[in-house]
């Protein structure tokens, strides 16, 4: 659903001091400060998931030692799955002490966990089900996600802008009609902030019946994009 809001809505009657080639006219003008916004949706074609291995071990050389050889595993099952280099990312390594706690005493290391974790980005979303499956096969027993995105979202943007820009269109010329004026120019326009709507799309349980899964179901649905624009019209006679 469309939404269009008018945050400042101000009808000021003023002498308008634009300058043209630096010249100052010597007219009058209405100011009609308008804030729209529009949306668009459009299907996403980019799945954003983070990958782990957690380890752990008595001892921590030990657990990193582990560690590091199922995240190899895990690193050329990524890339068997045809996810390229540039959208593999080491996001964050850690090597932790594992407490063992008594009342009254001090606690006690009894083991450490080590955690290797990579963002990736898979590009065919018909083959993420499956992708996910073999990660796990792979010893990835840390994800989460996915998020979905768009990944060329300059089509999609324009059209919200373009809906934003109807929209305010509109509205300036209702407030025109009802003072028996007319819309004469845009004085201006600004872009706020605009971004998609993130959409969670897995459960825990779903991610725990991976392995006797034949393959895990994936539904992208719509990503939505909007685009604020604050425009001035300029009111006469």
């Amino acid at each position: 659903m469309k939404f269009v809001k008018l945050s400042t809505v101000t009808l000021l009657a003023l002498l308008v001091t634009a300058c043209d080639n630096g010249q100052i006219p010597s007219e009058r003008g209405t100011l009609v400060s308008i804030a729209a916004e529009g949306e668009a949706r459009q299907t996403p074609d980019v799945a954003n998931l983070s990958v782990g291995v957690v380890t752990e071990a008595e001892d921590s050389k030990k657990a990193m030692r582990n560690n590091a050889a199922q995240m190899e595993s895990l690193l050329k099952a990524i890339k068997k799955a045809g996810i390229a280099k540039k959208d593999i990312q080491t996001s964050g390594v850690s090597l932790s002490p594992r407490y063992h706690y008594q009342k009254n005493q001090k606690p006690q290391i009894v083991g450490y966990t080590a955690r290797n974790t990579v963002s990736i980005k898979v590009r065919k979303l018909d083959e993420l089900g499956g992708v996910l499956d073999d990660l796990t096969t792979a010893g990835a027993n840390q994800i989460n996600g996915p998020s979905f995105e768009i990944g060329e979202p300059g089509p999609v943007k324009a059209e919200a802008r373009e809906k934003a820009l109807l929209d305010a269109q509109e509205r300036a010329t209702i407030y025109a009609k009802a003072l028996g004026m007319k819309v004469r120019r845009i004085v201006s326009i600004s872009e706020q902030g605009s971004g998609g709507i993130p959409r969670p799309m897995m459960l825990r349980g779903q991610m725990e019946s991976m392995k006797e899964s034949a393959s895990t179901p994936i539904a992208p649905g719509e990503t939505t994009l909007s685009v604020n624009l604050d425009l001035v019209f300029e009111l006469e006679k």
